[in-house]
């Protein structure tokens, strides 16, 4: 699914409406019952790495010993995407190619939600880095990463 920046706007402005009237999931999308299952029941403190994120970065410092990435940090780039909207992916890393790639990491593809989505897609089309979304693999060993496309 594409969204366009008047997607995002009509969604954020129904959410901050309190809309009583939810739209339908997508197909393969969980509700928002099951939704809300899946996430943490608190959010970290600023620069804290849940586990996944502690996996992935163990998976990025491999990268940098194999000589495939120069170097990485951990929420260190705050992008504004419009007025009062703005996202911060977890990783920005700088691979050995030199072009600068944004990674945000989720527990699976389940949580990876549509406002999240709509962000990942504004930004890929704003700013001229390579956007990713990393989740491990379902065996538990290695990460399927998808590049965002606009």
């Amino acid at each position: 699914m594409r969204w366009t920046e008047d997607d995002y706007n009509q969604i954020m402005s129904r959410r901050k409406a309190g809309s009583a009237t939810e739209a339908l999931p997508a197909a393969g999308q969980p509700s928002a019952a099951a939704k809300g299952k899946l996430q943490a029941l608190g959010r970290l403190a600023p620069g804290k790495m849940n586990k996944t994120e502690a996996r992935f970065a163990s998976h990025l410092d491999a990268l940098m010993t194999s000589g495939d990435l120069l170097c990485w940090r951990f929420e260190a780039i705050k992008l504004m995407l419009a007025k009062n909207t703005t996202i911060t992916v977890d990783f920005a890393t700088l691979p050995a190619s030199g072009l600068l790639t944004m990674i945000d990491v989720k527990g699976s593809k389940a949580i990876y939600t549509d406002d999240a989505r709509a962000k990942m897609k504004i930004a890929a089309d704003i700013f001229p880095f390579v956007f990713q979304v990393a989740y491990p693999k379902e065996k538990g060993v290695g990460w399927v990463i998808e590049t965002i496309h606009v």
